[in-house]
């Protein structure tokens, strides 16, 4: 192609993303510039902060707050990271939590009010069991990646020199997300943000103990299989180029064949693959990609958002995602 655009791309490198990295996979009519953040995470704040990337994977929640913002980039429906939300979620066993309704009076740690991770799981909380989110002190001890939100009362900034998992050790907070997304580690995302976090030795039980069947009744349920990562584009690439949307669409497609082949066919076990092979029992296609798959999950992330106050407005499904097949 004569006009052929060179763009940087930042996403994270995995199994159903590799193949696109490698060069294995091209994309029709593009020269990609992959730049490699680690841990990803960083990228999600260079690009809403300073639109420093072409294509960037983000969290969605971050992109929701952005886009109702007014920010120069928009969704495609490829959602490249994907967890259920009812486990991940622990309380101190001293603290009288037995069910969601109980946290109401409570303080409880979360890295960031905006975290996808907190969102989901304060809108299944919200919506399945009845907690009134607001009558709830979240404590927070980062940054939001979206500097401009304006965050409800009820959050507050943990004390400086404090980690979340230190405030729960100490009964200064009640209740917690684990791991990146709460008392898992300390401080901002670097390299190493992970270490500083929850000891081996601080093991709280878990809010809802039999989670994984409580996420599979409200799957079939609802039809909710909820997103924790997706692709942006420069609206101003999309407005020269139109066909990149469709073009990265099929691009990310065609990278994840060899995957879900990999998963179905072997019996590897790393993290990703043991989580996603288990998740297939469930849902199928563990990574269901384009708008019409994932229309219950993408309702309930921006109810999810305007309930917790996170966007002023709910914004039409045409000023959140490009859809591929039209482009």
């Amino acid at each position: 192609m004569a006009d052929q655009p060179r763009l940087k791309i930042a996403i994270a490198t995995y199994g159903h993303t590799k193949a696109l990295k490698s060069g294995e996979v091209k994309i029709a009519g593009v020269d990609p510039d992959f730049v490699e953040i680690v841990p990803i995470i960083g990228a999600f704040r260079r690009m809403v902060r300073d639109v420093e990337f072409d294509v960037c994977e983000m969290a969605p929640t971050t992109y929701m707050i952005a886009r109702a913002l007014g920010a120069p980039f928009i969704a495609l429906p490829i959602f490249i990271m994907r967890r259920f939300h009812h486990g991940g979620f622990v309380v101190r066993p001293d603290s009288g939590i037995k069910v969601p309704k109980d946290l109401e009076g409570k303080r409880v740690g979360v890295r960031a009010y905006s975290v996808t991770t907190g969102v989901w799981t304060r809108g299944i909380f919200v919506n399945e069991y009845g907690l009134d989110s607001s009558k709830v002190t979240w404590v927070v001890d980062d940054e939001e990646h979206v500097t401009t939100l304006k965050l409800p009362p009820n959050v507050v900034h943990a004390p400086d020199g404090t980690s979340l998992a230190s405030m729960m050790a100490s009964d200064e907070l009640q209740a917690g997300f684990t791991g990146p997304a709460g008392i898992g580690r300390a401080g901002p995302p670097t390299g190493a943000w992970e270490q500083g976090g929850q000891t081996a030795a601080q093991v709280y039980p878990e809010l809802i103990p039999n989670a994984v069947e409580a996420e599979a009744a409200w799957y079939r349920r609802t039809g909710i299989y909820p997103i924790h990562g997706l692709i942006v584009v420069k609206t101003k690439v999309l407005a020269k180029y139109p066909w990149v949307a469709r073009s990265l669409y099929d691009a990310f497609v065609e990278a994840k064949k060899p995957y879900i082949a990999h998963l179905k066919g072997t019996d590897g076990n790393s993290a990703d693959e043991t989580k996603y092979r288990g998740l297939m029992l469930l849902v199928g296609d563990p990574l269901p990609y384009g708008l019409e798959a994932n229309m219950p999950s993408i309702e309930a992330m921006l109810t999810y958002g305007l309930q917790q106050q996170l966007i002023p407005r709910r914004m039409p499904l045409e000023e959140v995602f490009v859809d591929p097949a039209k482009s």
